[in-house]
């Protein structure tokens, strides 16, 4: 479906007369912000279009994007977004509604942003051949800021492993999606390309999709995205002790974002992180430095 299906006529109108349906393939964001102009971020420039955003377009948007069944998408709305057909997502802000110091559903809602999703098949050939020792898949973590690419390069990383590529055979991953980000499932069918032995878990903790997925799926490979919060480490070395291998993201722009980091350092104090992919800052999907932990000097030394 197309994302302008989502948005009210009179914005379809604005956008269309900005003249960007040459460039649609570089759209990346349209936000949408009550009383504020309508913003665009296409991947090289952010045009703002002399529209002023009503309370009714947020709240027709709000109809579209949950089909007239708002209280379906609850769950989703508490956790601050709505995944849609093609796995593009909305980011809602607003009101939280609180019961137990939970977030259960967000009112008079502000703000949404729709963020465009892509595949970029093959994005990741590059530099699959340094993630792998005589054949097995090795710990790797993708670095980068919000919005470099860290999901989309993970994405093909888990299509290449779970199909099989040049560097080792096909092997069965696991993906524990906390946020409904990685697979982008929508009524229960992923919405993206991510391999014939792959097994998806959405929108529950890490710690309970890993523990859950060993049990029921015997993973070779569990992918998470976004590590780094508290709990995160120890998840991770009950998936690796299990004998599964690791495809993980995490914020930052250098290895030394990762160091200061006290559940990543964790992870490195015990050598279970073998590769550390930083993404250049300025320009998406671009590797800027692949390093490899050196096991007796303790430290990481680059490899490309």
């Amino acid at each position: 479906m197309n994302i302008q299906n989502y948005l009210p006529n009179e914005i379809n109108i604005v956008i269309n007369n900005a003249k960007i349906q040459n460039e649609m393939d570089m759209l990346e964001e349209i936000r949408l912000r009550n009383n504020k102009n309508i913003i665009l971020k296409l991947a090289n420039k952010e045009l703002v279009l002399d529209y002023i955003v009503k309370t009714k377009d947020i709240l027709e948007t709000l109809e579209r994007i949950t089909e007239n069944s708002i209280y379906t998408y609850e769950k989703q709305m508490s956790n601050g977004f709505i995944t849609l057909h093609g796995g593009h997502r909305v980011g809602i802000v607003g009101n939280g509604v609180l019961t137990d110091e939970k977030i259960v559903n967000i009112s008079y809602i502000s703000g949404m942003n729709f963020r465009i999703a892509r595949e970029i098949k093959g994005c990741g050939d590059t530099i699959l051949e340094n993630l792998y020792e005589y054949g097995e898949l090795k710990n790797t973590l993708i670095v980068g800021a919000p919005g470099s690419g860290k999901t989309t390069l993970l994405r093909d990383l888990i299509r290449q492993v779970s199909n099989g590529n040049s560097y080792g055979k096909g092997k069965n991953v696991g993906i524990v999606d906390e946020r409904n980000e990685i697979a982008a499932m929508y009524k229960g069918i992923e919405q993206v390309d991510l391999g014939l032995r792959t097994d998806v878990i959405s929108n529950i903790p890490k710690v309970l999709g890993i523990k859950m997925l060993i049990r029921s799926m015997s993973p070779q490979v569990i992918a998470v995205d976004e590590i780094g919060g508290e709990n995160d480490a120890k998840a991770i070395k009950y998936a690796m002790c299990s004998g599964a291998k690791g495809l993980f993201t995490a914020h930052g722009s250098s290895i030394n974002d990762i160091t200061i980091n006290p559940e990543l350092r964790e992870l490195m104090e015990y050598k279970i992180l073998d590769r550390i992919i930083i993404i250049d800052e300025k320009q998406r999907e671009k590797i800027n430095d692949i390093y490899k932990l050196d096991k007796f000097k303790k430290e990481y030394k680059k490899c490309i």
